[in-house]
């Protein structure tokens, strides 16, 4: 990566600032290559392939931390951080099975190739394809327009251009200065295979990840690490039909996962039909599609079930990671990152052929939890006007809740909740900065709208994640 940078070397306060911040949180940065290990191979390969700068190769150091799973208040999700409209913008497909933002090798592409169109349009200037991608290419051409009207300079330096983006060229410059010279500033990173880390296998059709980790004999999590975008627990019926693998336990395991029948690629359970119900109801459940419902049943996608005929479905244990819950809540509720909580629980009453795996389905959540908050059996049954309590969360600073699908969402890397006593002069910012998370985050968590609730010997809450 050092011997592709190609970004000159400037000599800028705001560079400096940024520098300073990142040499005095080395655990911070140990934390993000210890993930950027598993994808930073194939995005430098991927830039040198295209003669792009290397140093591109680090924005998603500054994007998202390397963490596949993030997702900001503003919608945009993964490495690459792609709010939905761009990422359609550039091809990536989104939909309830599956999305592209957060796939690494597709998120990649689509980053590069807007990055790249950025240079082109900014004449060959990647400061400003940078600046571009941080707050969109009509921000920087309106601020140069103004600057060339009053016969100013239109290089990124004198723009005028929100805060954030300000800060966000200079963050990767000083990156790029502390990743080439690592020991001027008294750090010494764990070095990263200059290896692959996976490969590509086609598992020939649907197939639950779950049941790839065991067929290759590793951990689940690290599968949903590679394949964050299939936020289901499983693959998309309707493709991609891709799946990446770590490359030391790929031989063979394309054509074993290929031999699988599809009761064992989709753990199944026994459904009664009901009056009234269709392969399409009944995928509705299970959280698949009616050509599944008809390839488990040898039926034709099209017929229609006698009561109490007896079918197989996919399983209802979802026991998936907690941080691909929270990938699936948000695609169901996009609010969700963004919405403040009361205290009191969420109460939904049972209509006429709920379940509970339905109810779950349709507020967001997973059954296990559902059926815990509410000291019932994953097996129990439900009757029309039963009350359920679908959310109870913690009060927060102010006695609002913290959002708890984000803490979940930290917890879930290896991290843990700490509490932070506000002091004198202390500022969100300020907090935000030692404690190595987001202003937002710290929003969230604590059911606050702004630092003014900040009094010195407030106790705040923050999820710290884990190394990795």
């Amino acid at each position: 990566m050092r011997s592709g940078f190609q970004l000159e070397e400037l000599d800028q306060h705001a560079i400096d600032a940024e520098l300073n911040w990142f040499a005095n949180h080395p655990d911070y940065l140990e934390r993000v290559w210890g993930r950027a290990e598993l994808y930073m191979y194939y995005i430098v390969e991927q830039l040198e392939e295209r003669k792009m700068p290397r140093e591109l190769a680090l924005l998603p150091v500054i994007e998202s931390a390397f963490d596949p799973y993030a997702y900001s208040r503003a919608r945009a999700s993964g490495l690459w951080q792609f709010i939905p409209g761009t990422g359609s913008r550039f091809g990536v497909k989104q939909d309830w099975w599956y999305d592209g933002r957060r796939d690494v090798v597709e998120s990649t592409r689509a980053a590069l190739d807007y990055l790249q169109s950025l240079h082109d349009e900014f004449n060959g200037d990647w400061l400003l394809a940078i600046a571009g991608y941080n707050c969109g290419e009509l921000a920087v051409q309106r601020a140069i327009d103004h600057n060339a009207a009053h016969g100013l300079p239109t290089d990124f330096w004198h723009l005028k251009l929100p805060r954030e983006t300000r800060a966000y060229v200079p963050k990767l410059l000083a990156m790029k200065r502390l990743v080439a010279h690592p020991a001027d500033y008294g750090l010494d990173f764990s070095p990263i295979p200059n290896l692959p880390y996976f490969t590509q296998v086609k598992p020939g059709g649907q197939i639950d990840l779950r049941v790839v980790a065991s067929v290759a004999g590793i951990p689940k999590d690290e599968v949903f690490d590679l394949n964050p975008a299939y936020h289901r627990g499983a693959t998309d019926p309707s493709g991609p039909d891709l799946l990446l693998i770590p490359l030391e336990v790929s031989d063979g395991l394309e054509a074993a996962l290929q031999r699988l029948t599809p009761d064992e690629r989709m753990p199944v359970q026994q459904y009664t039909a009901r009056r009234g119900d269709s392969l399409l109801s009944i995928a509705a459940q299970f959280n698949t599609t009616p050509a599944m419902i008809a390839r488990l049943n040898d039926l034709d996608e099209h017929a229609k079930p006698a009561s109490g005929a007896q079918l197989r479905v996919p399983s209802s244990d979802n026991q998936l990671p907690a941080k691909a819950l929270r990938a699936a809540m948000l695609v169901d509720n996009p609010r969700a990152s963004r919405q403040r909580h009361s205290t009191r629980p969420v109460i939904r009453i049972v209509r006429r052929g709920d379940t509970l795996q339905s109810v779950a389905q349709r507020m967001g959540t997973d059954v296990h939890t559902l059926a815990k908050m509410n000291g019932m059996s994953t097996s129990d049954q439900l009757h029309a006007g039963q009350r359920l309590v679908v959310a109870k969360r913690r009060s927060g600073a102010d006695g609002s809740a913290p959002n708890a699908a984000t803490a979940e969402a930290a917890t879930a890397g290896g991290g843990h909740q700490i509490t932070y006593t506000v002091r004198p002069g202390d500022t969100l910012y300020s907090i935000s900065r030692s404690l190595q998370v987001s202003v937002v985050n710290l929003l969230d968590w604590n059911g606050i709208s702004n630092g003014r609730y900040l009094k010195p010997g407030m106790k705040l809450v923050a999820y710290v994640a884990g190394r990795g």
